[in-house]
């Protein structure tokens, strides 16, 4: 990897200013082999439009709360000619899922997000559902917060909501898998042949709508797959 040209060169300090890291944080990065080593000139390390957006695409991905081995792994499986416009689409691509950067809250703030002070039990239910993620005296709610303490409010049983949630995370990861293995085979192989910087803006700006229209795909999907199965319920013979 090339810091070759002199717009595309960066010292240490100058990638980590670029990216809005501290210096600290970007040798650390480098330490864990996040970044590949930078060319020296003389005893100085310089660093290339590669090393950015490698650096780029570690800095969205924790912001959105993968953790540092979960980055590692998956740099691991990014291809080793892998070039600019391919990175910004893969952080594209991940980080457009998400609804931001993730927060750890307290018991208190978790309360308040919820609207109502929760019980034990009822944190262990919703931790049980899927739509929170405990870490020590920490919680990392995620976008179906508010849709799990509705179902609290509603006394659905604690078994039955915990067996839901356990199906549809079970479904939902399936699915997930046979879409990423489409988008990955069926739209950015093809983009990779052969692709300008301008096709490659057009594709990173298309994702974040590319996401809302799978979503509504899904849910008509849902419905039209609950109306079938209501449909045929009705044309059982009665016993």
């Amino acid at each position: 990897m090339s810091a070759e040209g002199a717009e595309d060169a960066y010292t240490v300090d100058e990638l980590a200013a670029a990216v809005g890291l501290t210096v600290r944080t970007t040798r650390y990065y480098a330490s864990l082999g996040l970044l590949p080593p930078p060319e020296r000139r003389g005893r100085v390390a310089y660093y290339g439009a590669l090393h950015r957006a490698r650096l780029e695409l570690v800095r969205a991905l924790q912001d959105h709360g993968f953790t540092l081995q979960a980055i590692e792994r998956f740099l691991a499986s990014v291809p080793e000619d892998a070039g600019v416009e391919d990175l910004a689409l893969q952080r594209a691509m991940l980080t457009s899922w998400s609804g931001g950067p993730t927060e750890r809250l307290t018991r208190a703030e978790l309360d308040a997000r919820a609207g109502r002070a929760l019980r034990d039990d009822e944190v262990d239910l919703l931790e049980q559902m899927g739509v929170i993620d405990r870490s020590g005296e920490r919680y990392l709610p995620l976008p179906s917060l508010a849709i799990g303490v509705e179902l609290l409010d509603l006394g659905i049983p604690a078994e039955a909501a915990g067996a839901a949630a356990e199906s549809i995370r079970g479904h939902m990861e399936s699915l997930v898998d046979d879409l990423t293995r489409i988008l990955r085979t069926g739209v950015l192989a093809a983009y990779r042949a052969e692709h300008s910087p301008e096709e490659a803006a057009r594709l990173e700006q298309a994702l974040p709508r590319l996401r809302q229209l799978t979503l509504e795909a899904i849910v008509a999907g849902f419905q039209r797959a609950a109306n079938a199965v209501i449909t045929r319920s009705l044309m059982l013979p009665r016993e």
